[in-house]
C-alpha cells in the first residue's frame, strides 16, 4: 500500500535534497514502513533501486553529509540519482515517519525489508531489480537483505557494517562495551528522531541500553539480531568493504561477511585514518565512481564493467599506500610468526614493566609480571600523565616490545595471544593493543614516550574463555559466551585471545609493541571504550617463562 504525505517533506528555509515522493507501505501485519523515493529528474524509468534502511530517518538527509553527522551514511544521493537510479531510503519500524515500535533488528525489522524491496520492484518507476546501500546500520541491514533473499534483490554492497552486534560491540570479548548505550543510543538514535532537520518528532520510547543489560550472554535476544548466524543463505552477488581503523566495531563483521557469503563475493578494506574519516569516504563521489558504481552497473543495468575482472581480495596495507591482492581471506601466502613475552627492560619506552617480545623460548621456568588495579596513577582510564602533564596511553600499562626492526615487517590478517594468567580475582579483564613504536623523538630526553601508532585490538574477559570449536581456527578464536565460568583465584589459566585482523607494514627501525591492561581509554578508544566497574580491583600475574609460554602469534606476509 502507498500513501502520500500531505505534510511539506521539508522545513521551510531547510536546503537539501525533496524526496520525489513520501510514501507508507504497509507490511503483512498491517504496519506501515515509511520511506522516501527519490526517483532521477528528466530521465526516461524504468530505474534499478538503491535501497538504504536505518532508524536515522530519511527527513536528515537535508542535513550535510559531514563527519560531524556520523549517521550521514548513506552516500551521495544525488549523485546515483544523475545516473540513472531510483533511491529509496526507509525507515526502520518505531524509527522517524514509520509505524511499530523498535526492537533494534529483531525477525520483524528483518522481514520488513523483503516486503520493501518486493513493494519496489511492483513500482511503475522500478525495473525489478534492488540493490542494498549504505555504511554501518545501512550496512547491517544489507546482511539481513541478503539472508532473507526477497526474489527482486540483486545485490548488496556492505560498507563498514558489522555482522554480531554483541560481539563486535555490545561485549566484545564478553566485556560490557559503553558505545551501544551512552554513544549510538542515547546520543544518536533518540536524538536524531525526536530533534530531526525536519518532519515530526519522534520518541524512540524502547530502552535499548536496559535490554543490552539484561542480556549479558551470548542468548537468543543476540542469536535473533546475530546476521552471523545466516550469512551462508546470501546468495546475491557482495562487495564487502571494511575499514582497517574501525577495529572496534564494524571491521571483522565485513572480514566475516565475506568469509561466509555463499554467493558471489569481493572483498575491499581501506585504512580510513579515522572514524570521521571513514565518514567522510564513503560521503565522496570519488570513492563511489571508482568502487562502487561499477559494482551496481554490473548487478542492477547488467552493463559492462571492471568489477568482475577485479582480484577477489583487494586491501589498502597500513605504513604504506599500498594496494595489496590476494586470493582469499587471509591470504595463503601467510608464515606465522612467534614471539614469546619476556622481562626487559628494552630501553625503549617507560611503562609498568618494559618487558620484551623476543624469537627464543625465555630460558627462566617461572618468569611472571604482576600488576595491580587500578593503578593509583590512572587518570583518564588506564591512562597517565607524561613530564609534559599530556596523556600517555603507556606508560601505566604493561608493554613488550621487540628490538628494533632490521628490515620492515608486514603483517595480514588476524593475530593471537596465547597468554598464561593468574588473577587475584575470580574473573578479570584482557585488553589487548598492538602498536608500532616508531624511533624516539627529540623530546625522548625529557622522559617523554616514543611516538606510536595502535594497529590493532583484542578483548577477553577471563570468564568467556570457552572457545567454539566449530567456528575457531589456529588463527581466530571465537567464543560461545554462552556460560561465563569463573577462574579461581591464584590459578594459572590458558586464554586464547583474539586479535583482530591487519594489514600493516612495521618500517625498519621501529618496533613492534604489544599492550596489556584490564580496561582502556577515551584517549585511545575515542568512544568505544568499556566500563571499569567496581569489582575491578586486586592484581593479575603475566607468567611468561618456559613453564608458562605466553606468546604472541603474527600472519607474516612476504614484501614483493
Amino acid at each position: 500500500m502507498e500513501t502520500s504525505n500531505t505534510e511539506p517533506a521539508l522545513t521551510a528555509g531547510v536546503a537539501g535534497l525533496r524526496p520525489t515522493r513520501i510514501v507508507a507501505i504497509r507490511m503483512d501485519d498491517g504496519v506501515e514502513i515509511a520511506a522516501a523515493v527519490y526517483l532521477p529528474d528528466r530521465q526516461q524509468g524504468p530505474f534499478p533501486a538503491l535501497l538504504a534502511a536505518s532508524p536515522y530517518r530519511f527527513d536528515n538527509n537535508v542535513a550535510p553529509a559531514l563527519p560531524l553527522f556520523l549517521w550521514r551514511e548513506t552516500g551521495p544521493i544525488e549523485w546515483y540519482l544523475e545516473r540513472g537510479y531510483a533511491f529509496v531510503h526507509m525507515d526502520v519500524r518505531g524509527s522517524g515517519r514509520s509505524g511499530g515500535e523498535y526492537r533494534y533488528m529483531d525477525a520483524r525489522e528483518q522481514r520488513d525489508l523483503y516486503e520493501v524491496i518486493e513493494w519496489i520492484a511492483r513500482q511503475a518507476w522500478s525495473s525489478g531489480k534492488v540493490g542494498g546501500i549504505g555504511q554501518s546500520y545501512y550496512a547491517r541491514m544489507q546482511w539481513f537483505m541478503g539472508i532473507q533473499a526477497p526474489p527482486h534483490l540483486a545485490c548488496i554492497a556492505p560498507f563498514d557494517g558489522n555482522v554480531d552486534t554483541y560481539r563486535n560491540s555490545a561485549y566484545t570479548g564478553g566485556i560490557p562495551g559503553d558505545f551501544p548505550g551512552q554513544t549510538w543510543f542515547n546520543g544518536t538514535v533518540r536524538s536524531i528522531n525526536q530533534y530531526p532537520a525536519s518532519g515530526p518528532p519522534r520518541l524512540v520510547e524502547w530502552d535499548y541500553p536496559l535490554a543490552v543489560r539484561q542480556h549479558p550472554t551470548y542468548d537468543d535476544f543476540w542469536r535473533e539480531r546475530c546476521a552471523a548466524e545466516n550469512l551462508e543463505r546470501i546468495r546475491v552477488p557482495v562487495f564487502s568493504i571494511g575499514v582497517w581503523r574501525k577495529v572496534d566495531l564494524h571491521l571483522n563483521g565485513n572480514i566475516v561477511g565475506f568469509q561466509r557469503s555463499g554467493g558471489p563475493k569481493k572483498l575491499l578494506v581501506f585504512s580510513s585514518a579515522s572514524v570521521q574519516d571513514a565518514v567522510q569516504d564513503y560521503s565522496s563521489i570519488a570513492f563511489h565512481e571508482r568502487y562502487l558504481l561499477p559494482f551496481y552497473d554490473r548487478y542492477l543495468k547488467g552493463a559492462t564493467t571492471d568489477y568482475e575482472s577485479q582480484p577477489d581480495v583487494r586491501y589498502f596495507t597500513g605504513g604504506t599506500n599500498a594496494l595489496r591482492t590476494a586470493d582469499a581471506w587471509p591470504p595463503a601466502d601467510l608464515v606465522t610468526r612467534r614471539l614469546y613475552l619476556a622481562a626487559g627492560p628494552t630501553g625503549s619506552v617507560q611503562s609498568l614493566n618494559d618487558g620484551r617480545l623476543v624469537d627464543e623460548l625465555p630460558a627462566e621456568a617461572d618468569a611472571a609480571t604482576t600488576y595491580a588495579y587500578p593503578d593509583p596513577n590512572w587518570r583518564m582510564g588506564v591512562v597517565g600523565t607524561g613530564p609534559d602533564g599530556r596523556p600517555d596511553p603507556s606508560r601505566r600499562v604493561l608493554t613488550f616490545t621487540t628490538d628494533a626492526l632490521e628490515e620492515d615487517l608486514e603483517l595480514c590478517g588476524p593475530l593471537k595471544l596465547v597468554l598464561y594468567a593468574s588473577s587475584t580475582c575470580s574473573d578479570t579483564d584482557f585488553i589487548v593493543k598492538v602498536s608500532e613504536q616508531m624511533a624516539p623523538s627529540a623530546s625522548a630526553a625529557t622522559g617523554a614516550n616514543p611516538p606510536y601508532q595502535v594497529v590493532t585490538k583484542g578483548w577477553l574477559r577471563a570468564s568467556h574463555r570457552a572457545l567454539d570449536p566449530a567456528r575457531s581456527t589456529d588463527m581466530a578464536p571465537y567464543y560461545t559466551h554462552v556460560d561465563p565460568q569463573a577462574i579461581d583465584p591464584g590459578q594459572v589459566y590458558r586464554f586464547d585471545i583474539a586479535i583482530m585482523p591487519t594489514a600493516h607494514r612495521f618500517r625498519r627501525g621501529s618496533r613492534l609493541r604489544l599492550e596489556l591492561a584490564n580496561g582502556d581509554s577515551s584517549v585511545t578508544e575515542y568512544v568505544f571504550t568499556h566500563e571499569y566497574s567496581p569489582w575491578k580491583v586486586g592484581s593479575d600475574t603475566i607468567h611468561h617463562g618456559s613453564g608458562h609460554a605466553s606468546h604472541l602469534l603474527l600472519p607474516v606476509r612476504p614484501i614483493p
